[in-house]
């Protein structure tokens, strides 16, 4: 009776290892888009690969455009959207997922010899819309800086969320966005952090150093005077590091656009269980590495929600 016994243990055993086994994910997920989602994307792919490692996960970064385009031509699972999709875009089937949240942050180099008197005055929206959009400010001097050097202005050249976030802070698109166009946020960062007068916009992951959270990248904010009084006041001056204009983001301080969610888009519902299981994994367990990557965490009521798309 003692021998049945072990024997009956030992098939349960088995067939319960064989179970999960044959409940293992197994397979590959494409990646494409948003340089903004690329970091903390790479982050969740290491962690789920850890808990999955027969999941093999390739991620390219090349802009929300390229992200929208590969998915919905299903040359990729995923698509990396780092702004807000249109009529179109749904119409076609775009099925889309936020996952976290960023802002876009106008910046000049941090050898600028303006940035003094900027965190001084800040800057005024209206200031903002005369240099990337009318192009009615073409000197330094027309932000009340003694100055008549040119205003180097650099935009995006790839169908980029930072870009179209950006020119929807001025109620436009990105083609309407003036400068110098500069592929990517680590091309556009370059380029302006190289150009002591020059002008531009990044994504937090591209201004801060996530291992001191100051703006040690070679280029820093450019403040906004949000109440137009021609000052920047302390509660207007939250840039001094990641975590307050992380709180100035979440408490609304900071406006939204340029904040913005970000998206995952898949080509319809997602129905494939290894995609399905990547993006419940990056809703709940995946959060935990969101704030320390640099992004803002969803409230719970948010997660639910979209933890609802993919159910």
């Amino acid at each position: 009776m003692k021998t049945f016994k072990i024997v009956a243990l030992a098939i349960a055993i088995v067939t319960i290892v064989q179970t999960a086994k044959s409940q293992e994910l197994k397979g590959n997920i494409t990646i494409s888009g948003a340089f903004a989602l690329y970091p903390i994307t790479v982050k969740w792919a290491e962690e789920f690969k850890k808990i999955h490692p027969n999941v093999k996960i390739d991620i390219q970064a090349g802009g929300a455009g390229k992200g929208i385009t590969d998915v919905l031509s299903k040359v990729t699972d995923i698509g990396l959207v780092s702004r807000e999709l249109n009529s179109a875009e749904y119409k076609k089937g775009a099925y889309a997922v936020a996952v976290t949240k960023d802002a876009v942050i106008p910046v000049i180099s941090a050898s600028s010899p303006y940035k003094k008197a900027l965190y001084e005055k800040g800057v005024r929206k209206e200031t903002f819309n005369n240099i990337f959009i009318t192009g009615k400010y073409k000197t330094w001097n027309a932000l009340g800086l003694k100055s008549d050097a040119p205003i180097h202005v650099y935009t995006r050249s790839d169908a980029a969320g930072a870009a179209e976030t950006w020119a929807s802070y001025f109620g436009k698109k990105q083609e309407d966005l003036l400068g110098v166009a500069v592929f990517g946020d680590p091309g556009l960062a370059q380029a302006v952090k190289r150009d002591p007068i020059g002008i531009g916009f990044n994504n937090i992951v591209y201004i801060y150093d996530m291992k001191t959270n100051k703006a040690t990248n070679g280029v820093v904010p450019v403040p906004i005077d949000l109440n137009n009084n021609g000052k920047l006041d302390p509660d207007e001056n939250f840039y001094g590091d990641i975590d307050q204009l992380i709180a100035a983001i979440i408490s609304g301080k900071y406006p939204s656009p340029p904040a913005r969610d970000l998206y995952f888009v898949t080509s319809g519902k997602p129905n494939n269980p290894i995609v399905k299981a990547f993006i419940k994994y990056i809703l709940t367990n995946g959060q935990q590495f969101v704030n320390e990557a640099g992004y803002i965490k969803f409230s719970k009521e948010k997660l639910s929600k979209e933890l609802e798309k993919v159910k």
